[in-house]
């Protein structure tokens, strides 16, 4: 678009170009205003109006409750194609075709195996030790067993070191899962689905053969897909902007792990089971904190409803619901927890203060609901959401450095001291 915008600073106009997207988002380019204007910047704390990239990988309008991966709508992806399709869609920009999806899927499982000194890296840490920060440690470690960097312009070694980590990570998922519970470390089955596989390797249990539950596969392929991207967020540009600096692709996926881990961010869904264990420890009373998160003058936040993004109702949210719904009746989860998060649903569901907020319960609400009734523990529920995210890392790795982005430097506007002579010790 030819359209300009104009800055006028003390006086002075100053003209940058706008660009305007394929789906009809305008940004100013500003890239050329430090120079044009002799020194200054823009501040945006948060970059919550600031585009760090131009991006073709997903489009979210918060606004409306759109979001798209590669053009395809999330709404049409989660009922018509697996995780394994959609993180083929993601990192190479469309769906496979039945021969590229076998394929990948095979170079996957050939990958699956990881270098028994890890097993020895997960031995050392305590069951204590979170499983955030277990994971973020393994796949840092990764890079030391892998230690040739990424050739960016080879095809070949972008796909191998792709394939590499989409087979390493579930075992490293399942790995800290059974750590965590006191179970021998096993390895996959290359004879299932990637889903299923990563079903088998957390819960497989070494007397019994494991039983594959259909609702259940079908509700963590779902909550995989929903969460393998979801545009700049705090974990992706902290991947993009790590990768910036030409740090190998391991390295970055441990980066965008750290910053996923924070509770405003992938740990909600963790909070939001917190949340429900101190109702219950209160007694449950599910129509107390509804009254309470309704009073201003109260502390109380009511976690797993509304978003940042989404000004109204969260597309994922719409989705998993009926996952939720099918997996807590065809398990028969009797669990008061589970009990107050669905009173809490209807209540906001049908309440007009949320309702005419759009204070709806969001993806991570529905998510913690899914993962509790399949006896993932409450501190797990992050790392799976890193095990979908790690598609939408990986593609946005890839983009940025197909796309030769220089490397990641903000400003800043220094509000310190100025200059001051020093001081000797005894005169201080």
């Amino acid at each position: 678009m030819s359209e300009k915008a104009t800055i006028e600073i003390d006086g002075k106009k100053h003209e940058f170009p706008l660009i305007k997207g394929t789906e009809n988002e305008v940004a100013i380019d500003i890239k050329t205003l430090r120079s044009a204007t002799n020194g200054i910047v823009t501040i945006d704390p948060g970059f919550k109006n600031t585009g760090s990239c131009e991006s073709a990988i997903t489009f979210l309008d918060g606004e409306k409750g759109i979001l798209r991966y590669r053009g395809y709508s999330i709404e049409e992806l989660a009922e018509k194609a697996d995780f394994l399709e959609v993180v083929f869609l993601l990192i190479f920009g469309d769906l496979p075709n039945s021969e590229e999806l076998e394929k990948f899927h095979s170079d996957i499982k050939a990958q699956s195996v990881v270098d028994e000194d890890i097993r020895k890296i997960v031995d050392a840490f305590p069951k204590s030790a979170h499983p955030m920060g277990v994971i973020a440690s393994l796949t840092s470690a990764l890079t030391a067993f892998n230690p040739s960097s990424v050739n960016v312009n080879s095809d070949e070694d972008m796909y191998k070191a792709i394939v590499k980590i989409l087979g390493k990570f579930p075992v490293l998922v399942a790995w800290t899962f059974r750590k965590k519970n006191g179970l021998r470390l096993e390895y996959g089955d290359k004879s299932v689905g990637y889903v299923e596989n990563i079903l088998k390797m957390m819960f497989q249990l070494p007397n019994e053969e494991y039983q594959f539950n259909p609702i259940v596969v079908n509700a963590l392929d779902k909550l995989l897909i929903l969460h393998a991207d979801h545009e700049q967020n705090c974990s992706t540009s902290t991947v993009r902007i790590a990768g910036s600096s030409h740090v190998g692709l391991f390295a970055s996926l441990s980066t965008g792990i750290s910053a996923l881990w924070g509770p405003l961010h992938g740990g909600a869904n963790q909070a939001v089971l917190e949340m429900l264990e101190a109702i219950k420890e209160d007694g449950g009373d599910s129509k107390k904190y509804m009254a309470k998160a309704k009073d201003k003058e109260d502390p109380f936040r009511l976690m797993g409803f509304g978003h940042r993004v989404y000004k109204n109702f969260d597309p994922r949210a719409k989705i998993i619901k009926k996952a939720a719904d099918e997996i807590l009746n065809d398990l028969g989860v009797e669990d008061p927890i589970l009990n107050i998060a669905k009173a809490l649903e209807q209540e906001a569901l049908n309440d007009p203060y949320f309702v005419d907020r759009k204070l709806y319960p969001n993806v991570d609400f529905y998510s913690g609901i899914i993962y509790r009734a399949m006896g993932i523990p409450t501190d797990m529920f992050t790392v799976m959401f890193a095990l979908g995210r790690l598609p939408g890392w990986i593609a946005q790795w890839k983009e940025m450095r197909l796309n030769n982005e220089p490397i990641g430097r903000p400003r800043q506007i220094y509000v310190g001291e100025t200059l001051r002579p020093f001081k000797a010790i005894n005169k201080r």
